[in-house]
C-alpha cells in the first residue's frame, strides 16, 4: 500500500468509524457474517454497516493505484 493510501485509509478509519478499534469490530463482525449468514442472525443495519466498511476499503484502494 502506497503512503498516500496508507493516510487516506486512516483518515477513512477516523472519519467514518472514530477509531481503528472500532473499525476492527465492524470488519470483524463481517468476517463472522460470511460464515453464520441465515435468516434473522443478524440485522438488515448490521449487514449494511460491514457492507460499508467494505465498500470503504475498496474505494480508497482503487483511488490511488
Amino acid at each position: 500500500m502506497k503512503k498516500a493510501q496508507q493516510k487516506q485509509f486512516c483518515s477513512w478509519i477516523h472519519d467514518g468509524y472514530g477509531s481503528p478499534e472500532e473499525f476492527a469490530k465492524i470488519f470483524d463482525q463481517g468476517i463472522e457474517m460470511l460464515f453464520y449468514i441465515e435468516d434473522d442472525v443478524f440485522t438488515k443495519r448490521e449487514i449494511q454497516e460491514v457492507v460499508g466498511a467494505m465498500r470503504g476499503i475498496v474505494n480508497v484502494l482503487r483511488c490511488n493505484t
